[in-house]
């Protein structure tokens, strides 16, 4: 059969017919414990009744008005998002991507009204925003930028963590309007910084005049032990980009703003066509209440504590294990090579896992993982990993 899709993936030669909770089985029955949570979107896990419900209720009444009208169910999940980040207004969009463009234009716009004609935003290397042109301009990887130049001017790039080169900037870069980073960078290989980073920033953005927005895309909606990843050190941003776990698997993303930048967009200079329609806005809301209910935040935290320990202790004295990282249930595994081979290793051993930046495994269990569910987790990855090195100092 011609492929009629376009190859923008190396696709796995596995398809899913069917998930329940942290499970999935593919087209010939075969079980995969899934701690990728289709890259932190299904925090519910797959199949959650609730989520179910609020879908089928959705669609059976209303799934497309236009942003022309009021939406009852977007008021609802914004006045939801906004008391959890006690920020100020929302704009919806379908994709993180979206929602760190709208960022993008709040700072252009914001600059402008300062009377500077051309803004910038300063980004981190190492980081990942999205694949549209202003988003992968501002991604700190040369890998998703090659090819589609000239990139979007405007972006100003300094090392994660590093406040020092931030200051540097600010004393030569008056065009400077904002900063932009991940709290904890996800793609770049689940890099977590220092306590003093992010109040660091708060205090260089206050002192410039600058923006603090924060990408949360992958940290946000109870991720790392909190509603998001500002709230481990209360610093909280003007502007917020969120999506993946939003809607358990609906497309849906949004910016919130606060301050200054919450009043920056008005009628007529930004838009979305689909952005927070009934249907992704009613599953948002059944996805808020039920982590909620169950207490998800805090068992992220947990959870996600006891797999990082667990991961400590199992791979002791391993010499290729380098370093195990992570807050709540974003968790890396830094090896001393390239292991991208132990993607498909883990599968055929049941196990869905990610590997980013060339050497660390990425794993985005989803919040709702059970104990057991975890520990099983640790079990079959450290088996994994573990032959993996071994072979390796076989053949040194």
């Amino acid at each position: 059969m011609q492929n009629v899709i376009m190859p923008t993936y190396a696709r796995l030669p596995v398809t899913f017919a069917r998930g329940e909770g942290v499970w999935l089985w593919d087209e010939n029955g075969n079980k995969y414990l899934d701690a990728l949570a289709g890259i932190a979107v299904c925090g519910l896990g797959h199949s959650h009744p609730a989520v179910t419900e609020a879908i089928s209720a959705q669609a059976a009444t209303l799934l497309h008005t236009s942003n022309l009208y009021a939406i009852d169910k977007q008021m609802l999940l914004a006045q939801r998002l906004v008391e959890l980040a006690g920020m100020s207004n929302v704009f919806f969009g379908n994709s993180g991507a979206e929602a760190n463009e709208a960022a993008f234009k709040i700072a252009r716009r914001y600059g402008h009204a300062k009377g500077i004609d051309a803004p910038e935003v300063i980004v981190a290397e190492g980081s990942f925003h999205g694949r549209t042109l202003a988003t992968l301009s501002a991604t700190g990887n040369r890998k998703v930028q090659a090819g589609f130049e000239p990139l979007v001017q405007g972006f100003v790039r300094v090392p994660f963590g590093d406040l020092e080169a931030i200051e540097t900037v600010a004393h030569n870069r008056p065009s400077v309007v904002a900063v932009l980073v991940e709290p904890i960078q996800g793609e770049g290989g689940i890099n977590v910084p220092d306590d003093g980073y992010l109040p660091g920033l708060r205090r260089l953005c206050d002192e410039n005049g600058w923006l603090l927005m924060l990408d949360e895309i992958q940290t946000g909606s109870g991720r790392t032990g909190h509603w998001f990843a500002w709230q481990h050190q209360r610093v909280m941003p003007d502007v917020m980009t969120l999506a993946k776990g939003l809607a358990n698997g609906v497309p849906i993303s949004a910016c919130l703003a606060h301050g200054e930048a919450a009043g920056v967009l008005t009628a007529g200079t930004h838009g979305s066509t689909f952005g927070g329609n009934p249907l992704a806005c009613s599953a948002g809301l059944a996805v808020i209440d039920v982590i909620e209910k169950e207490a998800l935040v805090a068992r992220a935290g947990v959870l996600g504590e006891r797999i990082r320990n667990s991961f400590t202790q199992a791979f002791s004295g391993t010499a290729g294990v380098r370093e195990i990282r992570g807050r709540g249930l974003m968790i890396g595994i830094e090896l001393n090579r390239a292991c991208g081979e132990l993607v498909g290793r883990a599968m055929d051993a049941g196990l869905l896992i990610n590997v980013t930046a060339g050497n660390v495994i990425r794993l985005l269990p989803p919040l709702v993982m059970s104990e057991d569910e975890a520990d099983m987790l640790v079990e079959k990855l450290t088996d994994v990993v573990s032959i993996f090195c071994a072979e390796e100092e076989q053949s040194a």
